[in-house]
C-alpha cells in the first residue's frame, strides 16, 4: 500500500509538467536571406531555447512566405522568427513582440532611366518576388500611395529580389523593389541605368521574435531572455532591438489586402452570418483542410479555395482551382469566409459565385478571427 500511495504522489507532482505542450517556432525566411537561415542551427533552437523554457521546444523552417503569413492567421506556432510582414500580421492576432535583431531599412522602387516618375509604372514590368515577400508589400504600398495598384503593372513574380536589378540592367523589367542599402551599392557599380521613383516608410530590418500572448508569462519571460542574450549559441543575432509598435503597423496595414466591398455580393458581419445560418444559408469555409479541421464555424462546410493568383482585384481565376463551387446549391443564400481581411480565398470565392449565377452571395470578410472575438462557438475535429 505504501508503494502504490508513493507512485500515486509521484504522478501527482509530475503531472503538470507532463501536461505541458510542447513550444513550436517557425523560422520563415525571405530568399535573399538566406545567409542568416543558414547560420542557424535548428537543432542548437532546439536544445537551447529548450533549455531555456525547460520544455521541449520543435522548430520548423520554411522559405514559402505565403504559408508563414497564414500560419500567423491560424496561429500555428508559439513562436515566429521571421522578417516583418510575417510578425506584423501575428501581432494582429494575439501574439507580442520580443524583438528584432537588425536595424530598420528602407526599400525602394526603382525604375530604368526612361521613366520620368511613378506613373510611369503604369503598363511596365515589374519585377518581384513572391506575392507575400516584404518586397511585394512595400510595393504595394509605394503604388498604392501614387494612386496605382500591382494591378496596372506586368508583375512579373520571380525568387530572387536582387536579380531585379539584373533584369533592370538587361531591359527584361521596367522597375524592381529592392533595400535601400542593396540599390545603393548596386547603383555604384553600374551608374545610369536606374533612378528611384519612391521610397517605403522603416520597416523593421532582419528577424523579428513574436510569441503568444496566451503562454505563461514565466515561458514568455525565458523566451525573451534567450532571444535577447543567448540566441548567438544557436546561430541568431541576438534580439537586442525593439522597433517601435508603428512600424509593424505600418507594414500589417499593407498586408490588409482584400477591398471592403465586393459588386453583385453582400458584405455580413459575424452576427449577420449567425442570423443567416439560422435561417438556412450555406456557410463555406475556403481555407485548406488543416486549418478547417483545427478550427472553424460549427455549420461551415469545407470548400477549399487553391490559390495561385495574384492577391488583387484583377486576379486571375484560371490560375486557380475552386472545383467545389460546381457543386453547391446556386439558389440557396451561400456564405464565404476564410482566416480573415487579409485572407483572399472567400473574396475570389465570393466573386467566382457572383459570375456563376449564385442567386444570393454573401461575403464575411472577417471570417473565423472575427468569430471568434464575437464570442461565437467554434468546432473542431
Amino acid at each position: 500500500m505504501k508503494n502504490i500511495n508513493a507512485l500515486f504522489f509521484s504522478a501527482l507532482l509530475l503531472a503538470p509538467a507532463l501536461s505541458r505542450a510542447d513550444i513550436s517556432a517557425l523560422v520563415a525566411v525571405e530568399p535573399t536571406s538566406r545567409q542568416d537561415a543558414f547560420l542557424l542551427s535548428r537543432s542548437g533552437l532546439e536544445s537551447s531555447l529548450g533549455g531555456a523554457v525547460s520544455q521541449a521546444v520543435s522548430v520548423s523552417k520554411s522559405e514559402d512566405l505565403a504559408d508563414a503569413m497564414r500560419a500567423t492567421r491560424s496561429a500555428e506556432y508559439d513562436v515566429f522568427i521571421a522578417p516583418a510582414q510575417v510578425a506584423a500580421s501575428a501581432l494582429l492576432r494575439g501574439y507580442e513582440l520580443i524583438g528584432a535583431t537588425d536595424s530598420a531599412e528602407q526599400f525602394v522602387l526603382v525604375g530604368r532611366k526612361r521613366l520620368a516618375s511613378l506613373q510611369d509604372v503604369r503598363g511596365a514590368k515589374l519585377y518581384l518576388p513572391q506575392q507575400d515577400s516584404i518586397y511585394t508589400y512595400m510595393a504595394r504600398g509605394m503604388l498604392n500611395a501614387s494612386g496605382l495598384s500591382l494591378k496596372d503593372t506586368l508583375v512579373q513574380h520571380e525568387r530572387y529580389p536582387q536579380a531585379g536589378l539584373t533584369a533592370l540592367m538587361i531591359g527584361t523589367s521596367d522597375a524592381t523593389v529592392v533595400r535601400r542599402s542593396d540599390w545603393e551599392a548596386w547603383n555604384k557599380d553600374n551608374p545610369g541605368v536606374g533612378k528611384v521613383l519612391a521610397s517605403s516608410g522603416s520597416v523593421p530590418g532582419g528577424f523579428s521574435v513574436v510569441v503568444k500572448k496566451v503562454l505563461p508569462a514565466d515561458i514568455r519571460s525565458r523566451l525573451a531572455k534567450w532571444f535577447t542574450t543567448s540566441a548567438g549559441v544557436a546561430g541568431l543575432k541576438p534580439v537586442t532591438l525593439k522597433p517601435e509598435s508603428g512600424e509593424y503597423k505600418a507594414v500589417a496595414e499593407l498586408g490588409l489586402f482584400t477591398p471592403t466591398h465586393l459588386p453583385g455580393a453582400k458584405l455580413v458581419t459575424a452576427a449577420d452570418v449567425r442570423q443567416l445560418l439560422a435561417q438556412g444559408a450555406v456557410l463555406v469555409d475556403t481555407r485548406t483542410e488543416k486549418e478547417y479541421k483545427a478550427k472553424r464555424v460549427p455549420q461551415a462546410v469545407f470548400v477549399p479555395y487553391v490559390e495561385k493568383s495574384l492577391k488583387d482585384v484583377a486576379f486571375d481565376a484560371s490560375q486557380d482551382s475552386f472545383t467545389g463551387l460546381d457543386k453547391l446549391d446556386k439558389n440557396k443564400p451561400t456564405i464565404f469566409a476564410c482566416n480573415g481581411a487579409e485572407c483572399w480565398k472567400s473574396y475570389k470565392a465570393s466573386k467566382m459565385a457572383t459570375q456563376k449565377g449564385f442567386r444570393q452571395v454573401y461575403w464575411f470578410r472577417g471570417g473565423l478571427p472575427e468569430w471568434e472575438v464575437a464570442g461565437l462557438e467554434v468546432a473542431s475535429n
